[in-house]
């Protein structure tokens, strides 16, 4: 019962100040988990490298994706994550399959001659950070490897959409559509849905959402808000991040 009891706090980047804890269940993680899986089908022949410092969301992943389907873990060395030689060296020395990049540490990396020689790279996934267009078509010139671009607050247990990116992403790259059991919704200031093409807020909804901010009511009040007409109870987060719909979902 005491296992039951515990949740994970991740923090937030602290871009709008300082860090603030979030409470996350093990349900939102593991729905997050399930849909990587079900999306990307690791196997146990992938290798991932884990470069991420454990205080920042990203971590979750990249420590228990892998261990789910018996993957091999390779973790970088302290502060490893900076330095593209290393990196690309400890791709090519492990064979590495897989690889998350903030996008400006992916614009370092991709600039790195030696990135060409990393022969055995199938996915790598982008967030935190907007991803430009010029980053991900210099990664298409170095490397036949996947780029997915992901979105996501920690309040919603890392990432809520994803987008692959190609040869059509010229002027810049959208954030895709939403993950599985988590819904979109582009509001107006009137908590109206905005017709396509028109910017609005963006809110979030489903089972990924986390329970709150730690001993922070009064700011989990305020971001986490009732979904209009819900009748169950049934809660919104909401993003402060300005989007619209394009075609397609995305």
């Amino acid at each position: 019962s005491n296992w039951r009891r515990i949740r994970r706090t991740s923090f937030t980047s602290g871009s709008t100040g300082r860090p603030k804890g979030v409470a996350v269940s093990h349900r939102a993680i593991v729905a997050n988990l399930q849909w990587r899986q079900t999306e990307y089908g690791f196997t146990a022949d992938d290798v991932i490298l884990q470069k991420t410092p454990f205080t920042f969301d990203v971590s979750v992943w990249e420590f228990f994706w892998p261990l789910q389907v018996g993957a091999s873990l390779v973790i970088a060395e302290p502060d490893g994550h900076r330095d593209p030689v290393y990196v690309a060296r400890t791709m090519i020395e492990r064979g590495v399959t897989a690889v998350h990049f903030v996008p400006s540490m992916l614009a370092v990396f991709v600039a790195e001659p030696l990135v060409a020689q990393v022969k055995t790279l199938r996915y790598v996934f982008a967030s935190g950070e907007a991803l430009p267009a010029r980053t991900a078509a210099r990664l298409r010139e170095v490397s036949s490897a996947g780029l997915h671009n992901l979105y996501g607050p920690t309040e919603a247990a890392v990432d809520v959409t994803y987008y692959e990116t190609g040869e059509q992403d010229q002027v810049s790259v959208p954030i895709g559509a939403a993950v599985a059991d988590t819904e979109l919704l582009v509001l107006d200031d009137a908590l109206r849905p905005s017709p396509s093409g028109v910017a609005g807020e963006l809110y979030l909804a489903g089972i990924q959402l986390a329970r709150g901010y730690v001993s922070r009511p009064d700011l989990t009040a305020d971001r986490f808000v009732a979904r209009p007409g819900a009748t169950d109870g049934s809660r919104m987060y909401r993003t402060g991040d300005l989007v619209r719909w394009r075609g397609a979902g995305a």
